[in-house]
């Protein structure tokens, strides 16, 4: 996150991918694996990606709806990765429109969450973090970021002499980062150390 001058550094290049979509990596994936070596650069990959996703998009067995939903998704995806931003709320605001799958509309949220934060709006980061957490509590890297962001403006409410405000912030940072490290215990090493030299780390918390 550009404007977020803390340790913990929300990582704005991750885009979470739902499960229709970790499908259609699985293929491609398989498909580079598989194709001469000559023949593996990056815009042969995108097509063909692009290819045998549209075709297993057909196969899937969703509903039309689900199925228009995912494409906005997979689209608002391919213009995040590519820093189109505004365009990518359009798709995914759209998504969110048809999908009904709970865990497909947590990653929307979640990746909403990073352009958000990317652009410094916390404030609404939060909120979509929160949204992705409500619908999938087990989704540690949408607990660690707002985590972060807790941390940061614990940090900023110190700086300004609001030490209990401070405090207060670090400990709403602290129950996230339980959550996160409970879900993912080998993640998030910076947390933990933050933790144990803070005395805030749990007993239990890395098993």
């Amino acid at each position: 996150m550009p404007n977020l001058n803390s340790q913990f550094p929300i990582p704005n290049y991750t885009i979470c991918k739902s499960r229709k979509l970790i499908t259609l990596l699985a293929v491609s994936r398989n498909l580079e694996t598989n194709m001469p070596r000559t023949q593996k650069n990056d815009n042969f990959i995108d097509k063909s990606f692009t290819v045998m996703a549209d075709i297993i998009l057909k196969m899937l067995p969703t509903s039309k709806k689900a199925k228009e939903a995912f494409v906005y998704y997979r689209d608002g995806m391919s213009a995040q990765a590519e820093g189109e931003y505004a365009e990518a709320l359009d798709y995914y605001n759209e998504a969110l429109q048809l999908e009904q799958d709970t865990n497909d509309r947590s990653y929307v949220y979640y990746n909403m969450g990073l352009i958000y934060a990317s652009n410094g709006d916390h404030e609404k980061a939060l909120d979509l973090y929160h949204q992705a957490v409500d619908l999938n509590p087990r989704m540690p890297q949408a607990l660690n970021n707002i985590a972060v962001i807790y941390h940061f403006q614990g940090e900023r409410a110190k700086e300004t002499g609001d030490i209990d405000g401070g405090e207060a912030l670090f400990d709403q940072a602290t129950d996230y980062w339980v959550r996160a490290i409970r879900l993912a215990p080998n993640n998030y090493i910076e947390a933990q150390n933050w933790l144990k030299t803070t005395g805030r780390s749990q007993i239990d918390i890395f098993f």
